[in-house]
């Protein structure tokens, strides 16, 4: 189950659980390919029906025909290259932090039945103060700044400090002008089984400058 910067949609919907969804390419300038892959995903219904039975009664969960975006589908055919789990997408309702981790913790009991919860995002995205477009860029240092703020709160585990970020972290409108790549955060650090427990960076570093620092939480 996978929650993208790519979904914003209130009230909360997911996407068609069909056996082979179909992929929305929400995204311009890059070769034909890209626009031709495919990622047929096995039926979803069973997990779509868990995940409405877990909304509350005055939050009832809108079914959506729409398919799954490229924060979805891109990283999952890289991670399942068979396609061969089911996949639902979750829109994003709200980018308040503190209604993201109640939305985790709501689905936390997803994780003891096998499914996996994915916050779909970037680190940073300041894509209209980039100045430098090549893969292996120099990060800016409000990118670097941002990064560094966001992983030493990680390492402390202070929810608290980045769920703040709009007030704490440094260069907090160039790293996110818009706030939709920093925010699934909190609907994978909410649905944490171990709420105190430190989550670990499994992957560092920048790419186009932007940072794509991303966590496995316990």
């Amino acid at each position: 189950m996978i929650v993208s910067a790519h979904w914003e949609s209130a009230p909360i919907s997911i996407t068609s659980p069909v056996a082979g969804t179909p992929l929305v390419y929400d995204f311009g300038g890059f070769a034909q390919k890209f626009y031709e892959m495919t990622y047929e995903t096995p039926d979803a219904s069973a997990l779509a029906a868990r995940i409405a039975a877990m909304m509350p009664d005055n939050e009832q969960l809108h079914q959506s025909n729409r398919g799954l975006d490229h924060g979805a589908w891109v990283p999952m055919r890289i991670m399942y290259p068979d396609a061969d789990i089911p996949v639902l997408q979750l829109s994003m309702p709200t980018s308040d932090p503190g209604k993201l981790i109640a939305l985790g913790k709501r689905l936390r009991p997803l994780r003891d039945e096998g499914v996996l919860i994915v916050g779909s995002g970037f680190m940073t995205h300041g894509l209209p103060f980039l100045r430098d477009w090549s893969i292996d860029a120099k990060a800016p240092g409000w990118s670097s700044d941002f990064d560094q703020w966001a992983a030493d709160a990680i390492s402390r585990g202070d929810v608290d400090m980045l769920a703040s970020y709009k007030d704490l972290a440094p260069a907090v409108n160039y790293a996110h002008p818009t706030v939709e790549h920093f925010t699934p955060l909190f609907v994978t650090l909410g649905a944490a089984t171990e709420a105190d427990a430190i989550p670990e960076t499994l992957i560092e570093g920048f790419w186009m400058g932007l940072s794509k620092r991303s966590l496995l939480v316990a």
